[in-house]
Formats: structure tokens, sequence, C-alpha cells
């Protein structure tokens, strides 16, 4: 149970990392905004998969400790978790001497940017968590 709880982590960061950078690409020529003076792709794929291990490893230690309802209350919490983690892009601020082309329009499509890519990881785990936990 612990390897594949691991491996669903490590696969499904990975996956996260991928639809991040995907939606970032698409998200920067639909906007033609630039963020990667703000936030690099490492960063985000970086994020995406310290999530998402992280995430196997709460699921694997919850199922453990709360054998009937554990799985119940991680999906709660990890839920919980993603919404909660978007007050960090809400209340991100910018360095002043941040000097971009575009600073009015990184500041203005930034928050919704780095927002949705805060649900890429519960997403991405939940849809791949069926192939590796029975």
């Amino acid at each position: 149970m612990f390897k594949n709880s691991l491996a669903l982590g490590v696969v499904s960061g990975i996956l996260s990392g991928l639809a991040c950078t995907v939606f970032a690409y698409v998200y920067k020529e639909a906007v033609t905004v630039d963020f990667s003076p703000v936030i690099s792709t490492f960063n985000y794929f970086g994020a995406c998969l310290f999530a998402c291990v992280l995430a196997s490893l709460g699921f694997y230690i919850f199922n453990k400790v709360l054998k009937k309802y554990g799985e119940i209350i991680f999906n709660l919490l990890f839920i919980i978790l993603s919404f909660a983690s978007i007050l960090f892009p809400l209340m991100y601020s910018f360095p002043p001497d941040l000097e971009v082309k575009d600073v009015d329009m990184i500041t203005s499509y930034f928050q919704p940017f780095a927002m949705t890519l805060h649900f890429f990881p519960a997403l991405i785990w939940f849809a791949v968590k069926p192939i590796f936990i029975k």
C-alpha cells in the first residue's frame, strides 16, 4: 500500500506539473503576458510534485490510523487545503522593484493565473488515484 501511495504521489505530481505547464502556456498566449519574472516553470512544477507526494503520504497515514473513515477525512481535508491555498496568491504583493515591460498586465492577470494552478494537484491526484489505489 505504501509503494502504491508513493507512486501515486510521484505520477500525479508529474502529471499535474505538466498540466500546469500547458495551462501556463495557454494562459500566456491568451492574455499575452509572460509571468516568468514572477514565477518560473520549475517553481510550480516542484510545488505540484511536492503537494502530490505529501498528499499521498497523508492519504497513507490517514488510512492506517483511521481505518474506516480515513479516506473520507483525508479527501475533505485535501479539498479544504486546496481551497485555502488560493489565499496565498490573493495576499501576494509584488516587489516594488519589479522591472518588467508590462507590470500592470502582470499584476492584473497574475492572481487568477496562480489561483487556477493551485487546483491542479488535487484534480490530477483524484483522477489518477483509482489506477494506483483499488
